[in-house]
């Protein structure tokens, strides 16, 4: 019981919430670059929020069911369809046995989730399925593979219905520039006039971005300082380094720097942040830390406010 990849598409990765405890021996977390997109796909099928998914990038990407489930697409829409029917993101679709699910290109984000009743059943690597192919490790294999064609993605067959749609209040709007953050304990070493050039810019996200981080083209950030000791690099670090074009660092990320840091992205704004491509505009918003954890609960409530309204359907 399983999917069977037919078109491997641009990028497809097995990842659930990622991998902890493993960056004093140089690994990083990994998991899904789309946090909130990936959380709501599992509370739709009332999966455990770390249920392993797939994440789609870009599309052109297929895949064959060789058992009946009920899966739920979340995040960007990437014109996907099951036996050539069109179908809609943030819900919940019946799949039979030979059913056929394809993904073409972006119509509006840039990575899609795919989660199946259950999550897909795959081993552990240290804990953790996220896919790291840098770290070569995680994945279907353990060894940090993309997926392949051919590829069996296993799953426990699912013979119920389960019709559940976010509710609009709850969609993301991928297309805001705005990305939170908050100033970080470096930002003093920066002058106060390169912080509000950080803060009054647009950047416009380069062709140089993946998993690993998105590196900004704009205004140049000068820093008068002497340099940083090497350090831990924390998820959603703004890196100013010398040519001035700031980096942000996401799930793949490496984990220790030596750049002076403006701040970190939010785990809200790292997830808009995720669903941009080259060319598209940003434009950085500081909050403050009490502003960033009342973000994080609204972040979780309607999670929760979520899972109450599917627990009802059967």
């Amino acid at each position: 019981m399983a999917f069977k990849v037919i078109q491997t598409g641009v990028l497809a990765l097995i990842q659930d919430l990622g991998r902890r405890g493993f960056h004093a021996i140089g690994l990083s977390n990994g998991g899904p670059m789309d946090e909130y997109a990936f959380r709501l796909g599992n509370r739709l099928l009332g999966n455990d929020d770390n249920a392993a998914q797939i994440e789609i990038t870009y599309g052109l990407f297929s895949l064959e069911a060789t058992a009946p489930t009920t899966i739920a697409l979340c995040g960007g829409d990437l014109g996907a369809t099951l036996n050539g029917e069109p179908l809609l993101c943030w819900q919940t679709y019946k799949v039979e046995k030979g059913d056929r699910l394809a993904f073409q290109q972006p119509k509006y984000g840039l990575r899609a989730y795919l989660a199946v009743v259950g999550g897909f059943q795959c081993e552990p690597t240290l804990g953790s399925v996220s896919t790291v192919i840098r770290e070569k490790v995680g994945g279907l294999t353990g060894k940090g593979e993309k997926l392949q064609k051919g590829d069996l993605i296993p799953f426990e067959a699912f013979f119920g219905a389960l019709q559940n749609n976010v509710p609009r209040f709850a969609i993301p709007d991928y297309s805001s520039k705005e990305i939170p953050m908050v100033l970080g304990y470096q930002h003093d070493q920066f002058n106060s006039i390169q912080v509000a050039h950080f803060l009054s810019s647009e950047y416009k996200v380069s062709q140089s971005f993946d998993r690993m981080g998105y590196r900004m083209e704009g205004r140049s950030i000068a820093y008068d300082g002497a340099g940083i000791v090497s350090e831990g690099i924390a998820y959603g670090s703004i890196q100013i380094p010398k040519d001035g074009q700031p980096i942000v660092l996401l799930k793949d990320r490496q984990t220790i720097g030596g750049y002076p840091k403006m701040g970190c992205v939010t785990t809200w704004g790292g997830s808009l942040l995720a669903q941009k491509m080259a060319g598209d505009k940003v434009q950085f918003s500081a909050i403050s830390v009490e502003e960033e954890e009342q973000e994080r609960v609204l972040f979780h409530a309607r999670l929760d406010t979520l899972s109450r309204r599917y627990s009802t359907v059967a």
